[in-house]
C-alpha cells in the first residue's frame, strides 16, 4: 500500500513539472524579452498555463481609464517605481509601489497603473470564468465624477487587446466624454512621459487641486 502511494505521487509530480515545464533564470527572460516591454506593446505573458495570467510589463504607458476585475492582482516592482491610482470608497488616490515592493490589489476595486521609462514590473491575474465581468471607467478630470463605464468579457489572454476597442470608443466619442455633471469635455492622456512618481504626484495635485 505504502509503495503503490510513493509510486503515485512520484507520476504525478513529473506530470505536473512536464505540463508548466522546468525552473528558468526570470532575470535572462525578461532580458531575452525586453524587446516586448516597450511601447506599443508594454507587455508579455511568463505562463499561460494553469489558473493565473502571469506576465511582465515595461513603461512608460499614459492611461486615464480606469480597471475593474471581479479578481485580486498581484503586483511586483521588479525595476523603477510606479504608481497604482485607485478608487478607494469613492475617493481618487495615488498608491506608489517601489523598486521590490509588492501589493496585492482587492477584486472590484478600479486601479490605472501609470508606469515610468525603463520601469518593469510582474503582474498576476486570475483567467476570468464566463461569469466574470470587467470594466473599464473614466472620471471627469473637473469634478472627479464618474464620466463613463463600460463592462464586457475578457475572453483572451492578451488584455491589451481586450481594453483597447473598449478605449478607443470612448475617445472618438463626444458625448462619453462629456460630463453630465459639470459639463467639461474630457481630453485623451497628455502625451507627456512622466519620469516619477513625484512628477505624477504633482500633476494630479494641479488636475484636481488647483
Amino acid at each position: 500500500s505504502s509503495l503503490r502511494y510513493t509510486k503515485r505521487k512520484t507520476v504525478y509530480r513529473i506530470r505536473m513539472v512536464k505540463l508548466f515545464g522546468p525552473p528558468f533564470n526570470f532575470n535572462k527572460w525578461i532580458e531575452d524579452h525586453r524587446d516586448r516591454l516597450q511601447p506599443p506593446v508594454g507587455a508579455t505573458l511568463v505562463f499561460d498555463q494553469g489558473d493565473f495570467i502571469i506576465m511582465v510589463v515595461g513603461g512608460p504607458n499614459r492611461r486615464s481609464d480606469y480597471h475593474i476585475n471581479m479578481t485580486n492582482e498581484f503586483f511586483y516592482q521588479l525595476k523603477g517605481d510606479m504608481i497604482l491610482k485607485i478608487d478607494e470608497d469613492g475617493v481618487l488616490k495615488d498608491l506608489p509601489i517601489r523598486e521590490g515592493e509588492i501589493f496585492l490589489l482587492p477584486k472590484c476595486m478600479p486601479h490605472s497603473p501609470q508606469r515610468f521609462p525603463n520601469t518593469i514590473g510582474l503582474v498576476i491575474e486570475s483567467k476570468r470564468r464566463e461569469e466574470h465581468t470587467d470594466s473599464l471607467r473614466w472620471y471627469c478630470d473637473g469634478c472627479q465624477a464618474i464620466l463613463y463605464e463600460e463592462s464586457f468579457h475578457v475572453d483572451t489572454l492578451d488584455l491589451g487587446a481586450a481594453l483597447k476597442p473598449v478605449i478607443e470608443s470612448f475617445y472618438a466619442s463626444d458625448e462619453k466624454r462629456t460630463c453630465k455633471k459639470c459639463g467639461k469635455v474630457n481630453s485623451p492622456p497628455d502625451p507627456k512621459t512622466y519620469d516619477s512618481v513625484e512628477e505624477i504626484h504633482e500633476s494630479s495635485s494641479k488636475l484636481f487641486f488647483a
